[in-house]
């Protein structure tokens, strides 16, 4: 599939630490995905952690940056983007990650490590979905939790780059 306009899109909500939005734009990068940062972050965009598990991968992403979630919420407002569900990926979770159905272009929304996403956020996504997980066990690492949504969404949605 070369349309790119169906595969969802990677949002990490300010994200804390440098390696794993590093790890994630790999991966994104490997599955063809375009991300979205919202910041403030907590670390410096050009921080060498970041850049060392980016690797030569940081060159050929596709990534936004935004200066708020304010400023994302205005992007994710235009008439273009209109179809597209924000999707939550959270501990606090409704919905389980296998009995959820990924749409064509979702936002797949992720929260700081620190902290998740606060409530304000919770209230404006379309749908709010928890990776199953042995139960009283707090969460995953950021990013493989990204990798195991974006990869569930894209076998859903039969989008892989490359076949």
């Amino acid at each position: 599939m070369n349309d790119t306009t169906h595969l969802p899109e990677i949002v990490l909500y300010q994200p804390d630490i440098a390696q794993n939005v590093g790890s994630i734009i790999r991966m994104a990068v490997c599955f063809g995905l375009p991300i979205h940062l919202i910041e403030p972050m907590g670390f410096p965009f050009n921080e060498s952690k970041f850049k060392r598990a980016g690797m030569d991968y940081l060159d050929r992403a596709k990534f936004t940056r935004h200066r708020s979630w304010g400023h994302f919420m205005e992007v994710r407002n235009l008439p273009e983007n209109a179809e597209k569900r924000l999707v939550a990926l959270t501990t606090k979770g409704s919905t389980q990650m296998n009995k959820f159905e990924f749409e064509s272009g979702d936002y797949l929304l992720f929260g700081r490590e620190s902290a998740g996403l606060p409530d304000t956020v919770h209230e404006v996504c379309e749908a709010r979905v928890r990776i199953p997980m042995v139960a009283g066990e707090r969460s995953m690492n950021l990013a493989q939790s990204c990798a195991v949504t974006c990869y569930e969404a894209q076998r859903q949605l039969q989008c892989f780059q490359g076949e």
